[in-house]
């Protein structure tokens, strides 16, 4: 336009040659592909901050589990969750690749030196039911008063040592074992720890006792100390030989009953006989005992006495005089105030119940008197 000029635009947007014209800058644009690219960067961080702290603890879980079968000396390099384990000259590297192999998280493991170079064999899925265990030789531990002896193959030196220490530890003063331990790296047991548990199961017995396992079936046999060391004795069996039949014919010596006295050999008896004989009856329309009774409750207490593990009802009635709705609590008290008292002469409160039945079972006629009077009662009696 005549008497314009570059100079006097007012063009808030900066322009750029090209071969085609004038393109315009756009500063927001430049701006989100910088924060793209910068939140890009910090997830890559991230991810690798994340990927070194799951290998660290992946190493350190799967040394503890190396460490815990007597499997010491040895490396453990992690690519992810693939295990690398590089053991030292001599040692079982199938041992050590199945242990790492078990680790929670653990998707490869391989294991290189010692006496086997064994390649990697991916772990199971958790969600398949767990990995496929080597067969485990037919083993046998018994135990004497006066002996040990085990019959078993084990992976390494290592864990037959454990077994003999253990062993020593248990063995009384003058005490002989059978030394029958051999060292199988293909078919030993592997897991030190369960048969340390046997033989302290073992070491519980009253007389002999024997743990034999055929190739399918683990058998315990014997007498021990009590139900919690017979299941601890099938529980470690089962880590020994998982897939096992565990069959745990391992007995419990029964607790003796103590003698009844004769005071409680003839207790319901006398109960009754002093139920015909004495009676405990209430002022009308009260829980209060009267005057005739009272010596009833004193002689019900000593009687109570005389048999100290005999658990006693105390049973309160009514007449038909009022309501249902008012009989019951009525009766109620009787029994719970008969209750009180005989706690205050001496017999334990837990030894007594009380409960009101209302005018339930009347032992007399409602329509005189007299019948009404002998319907306000308290009754005890073996539950």
């Amino acid at each position: 336009m005549p008497g314009s000029s570059d100079e006097n635009r007012s063009d808030p947007i900066p322009a750029v040659a090209t071969s085609t014209g004038l393109v315009h800058r756009r500063p927001g644009f430049v701006w989100l592909l910088a924060a793209v690219l910068v939140s890009a960067l910090l997830a890559a961080a991230l991810l690798v901050t994340r990927t070194g702290a799951t290998e660290d603890d992946l190493r350190e879980r799967s040394l503890a589990a190396l460490q815990a079968q007597g499997i010491n000396g040895v490396q453990v390099t992690m690519d992810g969750r693939d295990a690398t384990v590089v053991v030292p000259a001599g040692a079982d590297a199938q041992q050590a690749r199945e242990v790492v192999a078990r680790v929670d998280g653990i998707r490869v493991a391989r294991a290189t030196g010692g006496s086997v170079d064994v390649a990697a064999t991916p772990s199971p899925s958790p969600t398949t039911g767990g990995q496929t265990e080597a067969v485990i030789a037919p083993f046998s531990l018994v135990r004497t008063d006066t002996s040990f002896e085990v019959t078993i193959a084990v992976r390494n030196q290592a864990i037959k040592d454990a077994i003999v220490t253990e062993v020593q530890s248990l063995l009384k003063d003058g005490g002989t074992f059978g030394d029958k331990i051999t060292v199988d790296p293909d078919s030993g047991l592997a897991n030190v720890t369960a048969v340390t548990g046997l033989l302290r199961a073992l070491s519980t017995a009253t007389g002999d006792a024997s743990v034999d396992y055929d190739g399918t079936t683990v058998k315990l046999s014997g007498r021990v100390s009590d139900q919690a060391t017979k299941a601890t004795a099938a529980r470690a069996a089962a880590t020994a030989v998982p897939g096992a039949v565990v069959a745990n014919q391992l007995t419990v010596p029964q607790l003796a009953k103590p003698p009844v006295s004769e005071a409680c050999q003839t207790f319901e008896a006398r109960l009754a006989q002093f139920t015909a004989q004495n009676k405990i009856i209430f002022l009308s329309g009260t829980a209060i005992v009267n005057d005739p009774s009272r010596p009833s409750v004193v002689k019900a207490a000593a009687l109570l006495k005389s048999c100290a593990t005999t658990r006693v009802e105390v049973a309160g009635y009514t007449d038909n005089l009022g309501s249902s709705a008012s009989s019951l609590p009525l009766s109620q008290e009787r029994a719970d105030a008969v209750k009180a008292t005989l706690t205050r002469l001496g017999v334990p409160a837990e030894r007594l119940t009380s409960r009101g039945y209302g005018e339930a079972d009347p032992v007399a006629s409602n329509s005189t008197a007299a019948g009404r009077v002998a319907n306000r009662r308290v009754e005890l009696r073996i539950p």
